[in-house]
């Protein structure tokens, strides 16, 4: 049953790939000289159909409950609008792409040297013959081992001192709803998607199930962030992450200052949290945001400003670090909530 739904989605996109190519991109690469990246451009452009539908079905699906059962009610949504942008650029999945196919030759050369010294591939569907060879299994497979990767991600996220002010930029956001997600400075995006597509090509995950792994776990995210009073259960919230689970991430002094660097990391799945003893249960609907956003700092309400202010950020943190280290303090850098 998975393979035929899996089967009838990629007919569907690959046949709107294919009338999009031919009708409108492949006339315009034939009208500026460019056919000689036809087959790179036909490639992304799966991807890009992917996340249109993508963005389109969350906006149908999560905006009314948002409007239903709203965690907060905001005068205006000026802050909300920001995080459109991000979406858009995030959602159409260029960069994981990119970085996908950019690697592949790097690890056919890894995967040659290996053979050639008698060294097996790590091919995660063919540990059990007969089991993680079905379909189902080996995706389910895949999607383990990526989000204990994101978990993981994540911890770094929130505990290395100069990628926090990168990250700083998602949780600054007061307005949390379903387009924060996204919400990413652009650096931190480029290491993510490098991270991940590395991680993806030594499993031996199949170009075609690399963008249903990344569409479902950004669908999952965007249901995480969205302004909805949902709560999953006792057993529901742990099984998956839920928005009452994940709104504990984002509170002021809990997602990033609670529980020593924060808590519920998880991206799909609790279970991490559970195994790594940073889970935090509690069901209260916090303020997200900040804790020094309360006293003040600033950190961008638009798209450039969010993202210069974090190098400001990081300037600050070094030259602390290097004023400590001259002065035989310590160092603020091993510190991740040391703003």
């Amino acid at each position: 049953m998975f393979q035929q739904i899996f089967a009838s989605l990629d007919s569907f996109v690959s046949a709107v790939q294919t009338l999009l190519y031919v009708d409108v991109v492949q006339p315009l690469l034939f009208r500026f000289d460019l056919m000689g990246y036809d087959e790179d451009t036909y490639d992304a452009l799966y991807w890009v159909i992917v996340g249109v539908l993508e963005v389109l079905a969350m906006y149908a699906v999560l905006r009314p409950l948002e409007a239903l059962r709203p965690v907060e009610r905001w005068p205006d949504r000026k802050a909300v609008r920001v995080d459109v942008i991000y979406t858009w650029i995030v959602k159409l999945g260029i960069l994981n792409l990119f970085f996908f196919f950019a690697f592949q030759p790097l690890f056919d050369s890894v995967q040659g040297w290996l053979r050639l010294n008698g060294i097996a591939n790590l091919d995660l569907d063919n540990l059990w013959p007969g089991v993680t060879t079905r379909p189902l299994v080996t995706f389910v497979m895949y999607l383990l081992v990526l989000d204990f990767a994101g978990y993981w991600y994540h911890r770094w996220q929130h505990r290395i001192g100069v990628w926090w002010e990168l990250h700083a930029v998602h949780h600054s956001q007061r307005q949390m709803s379903l387009w924060s997600d996204d919400r990413n400075h652009l650096l931190d995006d480029l290491m993510q998607a490098s991270f991940f597509a590395a991680i993806a090509l030594v499993i031996g995950v199949p170009p075609s199930q690399f963008v249903v792994l990344v569409a479902i776990t950004n669908l999952a995210q965007s249901v995480q962030h969205a302004n909805i009073r949902l709560y999953f259960g006792w057993l529901g919230e742990r099984l998956l992450v839920s928005p009452t689970f994940h709104r504990r991430h984002h509170a002021i002094g809990y997602g990033h200052e609670g529980l020593k660097y924060g808590c519920n990391f998880g991206v799909l799945f609790p279970w991490w949290d559970m195994l790594f003893r940073s889970v935090s249960w509690s069901r209260d609907m916090e303020p997200t945001g900040i804790a020094d956003q309360l006293q003040g700092r600033r950190y961008g309400e638009g798209f450039w400003a969010q993202h210069g202010l974090a190098f400001v950020r990081i300037a600050q943190r070094l030259a602390r670090k290097r004023v400590d280290e001259h002065a035989g303090g310590r160092g603020a850098d091993g510190d991740a909530s040391a703003v």
